[in-house]
């Protein structure tokens, strides 16, 4: 195990922000949480993605399905690996979006304004 890896923990599963824009076309379809701020959220959006900012979530993690894949995502990817490796630990089959919203604007993908 190099140094990075020790840092950051065992590896989390991740898919890329077209490879999420696929996965929220098929069914069942997975549950999309974001975990910013809301008035990042507010600003711009992945259409139907919930809120629920990262220091809120173990408050608020009852509220998930348990039976649904998730797809987390934040803005730049790394509250969403914080979130991903808490619900994993929690029986979640979550799944962190590399690159956050700022990946999903790149590739050109429908935000919510």
């Amino acid at each position: 195990m190099d140094f990075l890896s020790s840092l950051l923990g065992p590896s989390i599963p991740t898919l890329k922000a077209p490879e999420a824009h696929e996965k929220l076309k098929q069914f069942p379809k997975p549950f999309l949480l974001d975990v910013r701020e809301a008035v990042e959220f507010r600003a711009v959006s992945i259409p139907g993605a919930t809120l629920i900012p990262s220091g809120q979530l173990a408050a608020q993690m009852s509220k998930l399905p348990k039976e649904k894949e998730i797809i987390v995502i934040c803005a730049s990817g790394s509250r969403s690996v914080s979130a991903t490796r808490q619900l994993i630990a929690a029986g979640y089959k979550a799944i962190n979006m590399q690159g956050g919203m700022n990946a999903w604007m790149r590739a050109g993908l429908p935000v919510k304004r």
